[in-house]
């Protein structure tokens, strides 16, 4: 009897884990807030310091618009730091810097604040040495490399450069295409890699760890299967296919705004089939040859827009930003 009883409580505790797992593991397209995040500091070639942030959306799809004020600013300096007020899905790293305050030290603190469904949710930034950010640390946190490692390819590498064809600042109609031509420069580094799982750099370890998650388990008098999903992750960062890309995506304005061809995405959505370079089986498309990159982009409603255009390398990026004054409504076949 005690040993039924036993084996009862054992279920009962079985299945407190599993729903506790479970509650855990939900994920939601929708209704979530936002979290900022503070990614760490770095000196820039002229000396300067600059504290980096990026943000969690904890929603699937759904892309919240959160002002510059009382629910989206800084402590010190203004509220306006030029920040996000666009949050694209899930998780986005190093998405803006904002520039060290004279006389800051190590105790000081610049503080985000963003509020969302009635939630606050701060970032707090200082400059202690273990935040300290290069290159290398900046390519392991995307995914381009597996934790702690590098090689002298990697520590050469050079931060590819996107430069928008004519004017930055542009006035266009609701409802009608504008076309934006950027040109991208970059020094090859790193090569792209051949299509595969997500994670096409990871290191060597990883791919050890993974391929033995497929073998038998050793030392034992009747192998098993060893279970992948038992197993502690390869990499302690997310995994990324590696290859020069452009993408533009809203980084200010609150409309529906649709881009022409659909543009890769530049939040981590590691889904199978995603046009995303964190998700499986995806591979960069090929740049032309003269780096010239053309996007078509409309805008549904009136409003001042900042789109943001973002070289991907695979390990390192670049951006220019495009501000756009939508004025409306669209013209009617008749106005034309």
């Amino acid at each position: 009897m005690k040993n039924v009883f036993r084996a009862l409580l054992g279920v009962g505790a079985l299945l407190i884990v599993c729903s506790g797992a479970f509650a855990q593991s939900l994920t939601y397209s929708s209704g979530q807030t936002v979290a900022p995040a503070y990614e760490g500091w770095e000196v820039a070639a002229d000396g300067a310091k600059y504290f980096l942030f990026g943000y969690m959306n904890r929603n699937w799809d759904e892309e919240l618009d959160i002002p510059v004020g009382p629910d989206n600013n800084f402590n010190v300096g203004g509220a306006d730091q030029g920040q996000a007020t666009h949050f694209l899905p899930r998780r986005n790293r190093f998405v803006f810097s904002v520039k060290v305050p004279a006389g800051f030290t190590e105790k000081d603190e610049l503080i985000w604040t963003l509020t969302s469904r009635g939630k606050t949710i701060k970032a707090y930034a200082s400059l202690r040495l273990d935040y300290a950010v290069d290159d290398v640390v900046r390519a392991s946190e995307t995914g381009a490399l597996g934790a702690g490692t590098s090689s002298p390819e990697v520590r050469a590498n050079k931060a590819p450069v996107v430069k928008v064809e004519g004017s930055k600042t542009r006035t266009v109609r609701a409802g009608e295409p504008m076309t934006i031509v950027a040109y991208l420069l970059d020094d090859g580094v790193p090569k792209r890699r051949a299509s595969g799982l997500a994670g096409a750099a990871v290191s060597n370890e990883g791919s050890r760890r993974d391929t033995a998650a497929t073998a038998e388990a050793p030392g034992a008098e009747n192998p098993v299967r060893v279970n992948r999903a038992m197993l502690p992750p390869a990499r302690s960062t997310v995994g990324k296919n590696v290859g020069l890309h452009l993408s533009w995506f809203v980084y200010r304005g609150a409309g529906a705004v649709t881009f022409n061809p659909p543009q890769i995405k530049v939040w981590e959505d590691t889904r199978t089939g995603a046009n995303s370079p964190w998700a499986p089986v995806w591979s960069a498309p090929d740049v032309p040859t003269d780096g010239r990159v053309a996007a078509e982009v409309t805008f549904s409603e009136p409003g001042t827009y900042v789109l943001r255009g973002l070289v991907d390398d695979g390990a390192l990026t670049g951006s220019e930003d495009l501000t756009v004054t939508v004025v409306g409504p669209a013209r009617t076949p008749q106005d034309r």
